[in-house]
């Protein structure tokens, strides 16, 4: 019971990414093809937002929906961001969608993503498997 407020605000956010069309896989074939400046748009505006929000949330000192504090550390830039970075944009050329909007394909009833969040599962498993072995 204690989770059902992430699941609603998870709902709300799905609808709101389907919406908008940030799960659309034309659009992002459009960004990719530097066609269309909505995704350029969205992403922009998302990074602004979330650069605001850390700066209010050190400033206020706000914490968590369960009352704890937020603590950002500093991350270090090590040449595993820049491969990561290049296998996760590789991946969402090719499957046309991120990580957290696959949920709300498979909510859409895309079923065939399916195939790219198992993929994206096998792979978050198979890091924690070799993450001791790779550059940080």
């Amino acid at each position: 019971m204690q989770n059902l407020k992430y699941l609603l605000f998870g709902t709300i956010f799905g609808l709101i990414l389907y919406k908008a069309e940030v799960i659309s896989w034309f659009r992002i074939q459009e960004m990719f093809h530097f066609q269309s400046f909505h995704m350029y748009g969205v992403i922009g505006g998302a990074v602004v937002t979330g650069m605001i929000s850390v700066v209010i949330i050190k400033k206020k000192n706000i914490k968590t929906i369960d009352g704890e504090e937020i603590k950002i550390e500093h991350k270090k830039y090590t040449k595993g961001v820049l491969i990561g970075g290049v296998m996760f944009g590789i991946g969402w050329a090719f499957t046309g969608a991120c990580p957290g909007p696959l949920y709300a394909l498979v909510g859409a009833g895309y079923w065939s993503i399916g195939i790219a969040l198992l993929s994206a599962i096998l792979g978050v498993y198979l890091y924690g498997i070799v993450k001791n072995k790779l550059p940080h």
